[in-house]
Formats: C-alpha cells, structure tokens, sequence
C-alpha cells in the first residue's frame, strides 16, 4: 500500500511562505472554452482536460532557448547548443555540480476545464550524465498570474542527482503537494484558466550529451466533492492477461526505498504493466539486486520511481516516467469518470492502474484499509465486477481478485471519505496511470484518443 498522509492528498495541512512573482503573456487569460458534448463515446465529458505536446509540430511551436526539435519516428526535444550554465546543489545529497542547460517553453493551452488540480507527466531518455526539469505557470480565472512551480527534477538513473518533487511551493492562492498543483480554496470558485510548461534540459558541460523528451503535458481537472458516485452499467466481459506481482514479497527489502516493500504498491503496479507489454530491465540493470530477492525487477522499479523529497514510490509522474524509459513506451497520469471509461480501455487492450483508499469494510474481500494504494485493472467479469491485480496480496499466487463494481467505483471515483477515526479526508477523484506503446493499434489510439490523449 502507498505511504499514509500524502502530502498531496492532506490539503489542510499548513502552507509555507510564498514562492516568488511571476508573468504570462495576456494571450494565457482567454476564457477557456466551450466544452464538448461527448467524448466520442457518447457520454458526457468528465470535468478533465488532457492535453500534451508530442509532434515535431509541437516541439518546434514552443519558444526555445538552446534547445531544438528532433524529426524522427518519434519526434522529441533535445539540446541542441546549450544556453548556459548554472549551479545546483541537489538537497538530497549536499553536492553541487555545475550543468549546461536549455530550456523549451510550451505556447499557452486554454485548459476546456477551468482547473482545480493539475498534474504534469513526461516521457524523456535521461542518459548519465543528464536530467530535466519540469516547471508550470498559469493564469487564474480572475486574470491574475501564478509563478513558475516546480513540478519534479527528474532522471531515470540516480547517480548524478535525486529525482525529486519540491513541497512548500505556494503563492498564497495555490500550492504545489508532491507532483499536483492544487487551488488553495476551491470553494471560492478561483480557478486555473490557462497555462504553460516549461523544460530544462541538463548535461555535463563540454559534452554532447542530452536528454530526449518524448511527451510533455498535463491533466487538468475540476473534480467537484462527492463521497459517492453513481454505479454504472456494466458493459463488458473480458480478463487480460497480466503479470502477477505482490509488494509483499518485498516486506524489509531495500527499506532506503520507502521502508521496503510493504509501502511498493505503486512500482509493483508499474511493473505489472511494464511486463505486460513485453518490456522488463536486463540482467545488468538488475545486477545491484540481492540475488536471493525474488521478482528484482519490483526492487528496480522502487528505486528508480523514488522521489527523494516525498520519501516515497508514489510520486504519479515519476511512476510515469519510470515506465516511459523503456523503449518505444507512452504513459500519462490523468483521470477518468467511471468504469465505463475503464472497459473502453480494457476493450483495447489497454490496462489501468487505478488510485484509491479506503477503510476495510468500503472494498469486500480486500481484508485491510489503506489511505492511499494502487492496483491494477484487468478486466471485468460477466457481472461487471473488476478484476484486479492488488499488490498488496500476501503472494503473486493471491494477486488477481475480483471486487464488486458499485464498491470500486465509489473508493475510486469520489474526492471526499471519512477515515477510521470519522474525520473527513480525501479522495483521489478518478487518479489512474495509463502505460502503452509508442505505436499503438488503430483500436488503442481511438480508445486514448477518447479521453483526449495522443
């Protein structure tokens, strides 16, 4: 199960001083505009708003400082004379290295969905000796200006700085928790209209090296505060075939990495899908494994999503990214409003990996209570109940589960629950990772296109 009290998730906890000023161009205070009747499904579209930079088209639009587009199978950014040089003494370590650097600033995107939460993913190559950085700025429903927000220091190895979220960002009306920014005061109606990315490639300087990203973007959304849902229709039959791996095997591994296994569920679900589409690390990449530790590829996937700062493998972006270092792989956090949503995906082929929590008696058969887990859609029975692989199951052997649609749905879906002790926390809203190939099938692609991710 994911660590107790997310930063990200405990939005009454107390905010630090402010972050500094900043601008965007009047161009980002448009009102957003109308929302579409459908998603093509012909449903309703969610209060969501996914929107990411993928095409040579994309990457040549933004303004670049250093950086330049590359016109390849898989188009990404990479540097290309680097603009400068700076400083940066990583928090986690103490050290400070001096890094080339340039920069790529995304064109402003009018969010359909005036946001309450936004979460940055990217997918990048991040060869030694290179990482990146990912920053958010945006303009407030009421034409006001939010600084740059760090949104996480990122790079798939861990020998040349820590991966990292950056807490107690804030400007007083919205606050960065972990990998979301969040509004402050929802029920004042502020929201965030607009907005702007920006990455910060680095290298060691004097070398040709550079990262290359693949896909930069974000999900925004406006989820109003329920405690429950309303249940869907079930509308499909059918179990993909997942690997099967159990956090707990891991119980005391590698405790460095969030205390062991017992808090992996996130990496272990990472893993799950990684394996299902055919990609799994070498035998190099797992030489630093105890050799005695069964499923070393789940002590990889712990290490190389930890975020240094959240002392934890649940960073959502992170997880992302991790997945998106295999080869020729996509993934995005985003969000999704039912189940019916998650049948358009397994339909395809597509497995989620579903975020929630909730107290022993609100999931049947699950026997523990958690503030935060991940598991793994894989289908639906014929009566419309979710198969899942939960990794928090004493052994890979009792991974797969079958728990009841109405009960998932509502721990899943809602943004608002009463923990043990009765007091009101929450819920992630319909969170999910969503991991696949570069090239997917024309039935994939119809099925993201959707929810509107390319």
């Amino acid at each position: 199960m994911a660590r107790p009290a997310s930063r990200r998730t405990v939005l009454s906890a107390a905010i630090a001083a402010a972050a500094g000023a900043g601008t965007l161009s009047s161009s980002a205070a448009a009102p957003a505009a109308a929302a579409p009747e459908s998603a093509g499904h012909g449903r309703p579209l969610p209060p969501v708003d996914n929107h990411f930079w993928t095409s040579y088209t994309d990457w040549r639009s933004g303004a670049a400082a250093g950086t330049r587009a590359v016109a390849a199978p898989r188009p990404g950014l990479v540097i290309g004379a680097a603009a400068g040089r700076r400083a940066y003494t990583d928090p986690h370590t103490g050290k400070t290295a001096t890094w080339e650097y340039a920069t790529w600033t995304s064109p402003v995107h009018v969010s359909r969905v005036p946001a309450t939460e936004i979460i940055a993913s990217w997918n990048a190559h991040t060869p030694a000796g290179t990482w990146l950085q990912v920053d958010l700025r945006g303009r407030y429903s009421d034409g006001t200006a939010t600084p740059w927000f760090v949104m996480g220091r990122w790079a798939a190895g861990d020998g040349d700085i820590r991966r990292t979220s950056l807490d107690d960002q804030t400007d007083g009306r919205a606050t960065i928790w972990t990998d979301t920014f969040s509004i402050d005061d929802a029920a004042s109606g502020l929201r965030l209209s607009s907005y702007q990315l920006r990455l910060t490639l680095h290298r060691k300087p004097g070398t040709s090296l550079t990262p290359t990203v693949w896909r930069l973007g974000a999900m925004a959304s406006d989820i109003p505060d329920r405690f429950t849902v309303p249940a869907s229709a079930p509308g499909l039959t059918r179990e993909l075939v997942v690997p099967r791996y159990s956090q707990n095997t891991h119980v005391g591994q590698y405790p460095e990495y969030d205390n062991g296994g017992e808090a992996w569920c996130s990496p272990t679900s990472s893993q799950m899908i990684i394996e299902y589409w055919g990609r799994k690390p070498s035998a190099a990449d797992l030489a630093w494994v105890n050799p005695a530790f069964a499923d070393p590829q789940v002590c990889h996937a712990a290490r190389f999503t930890f975020d240094y700062q959240y002392h934890g493998c649940g960073n959502w972006p992170f997880n992302a990214a991790y997945a998106a270092s295999y080869p020729d792989m996509s993934a995005v956090v985003t969000r999704l409003s039912s189940l019916t949503d998650l049948e358009t995906l397994i339909r395809a082929g597509i497995p989620a990996m579903t975020s929630q929590s909730f107290l022993k008696e609100e999931l049947t058969g699950a026997g523990y209570g958690t503030s935060g887990h991940l598991m793994t859609v894989i289908g639906f029975t014929a009566k419309g109940d979710v198969i899942a692989n939960d990794p928090a199951s004493p052994g890979n052997a009792a991974v797969r589960r079958v728990y009841k649609r109405a009960e998932w749905e509502r721990i899943w879906l809602r943004t608002k629950r009463y923990n043990a002790s009765g007091a009101v926390v929450s819920g992630t809203g319909g969170v999910c990772y969503l991991y696949w190939p570069a090239r997917p099938t024309a039935a994939q692609s119809l099925a993201l296109a959707g929810f509107g991710i390319r």
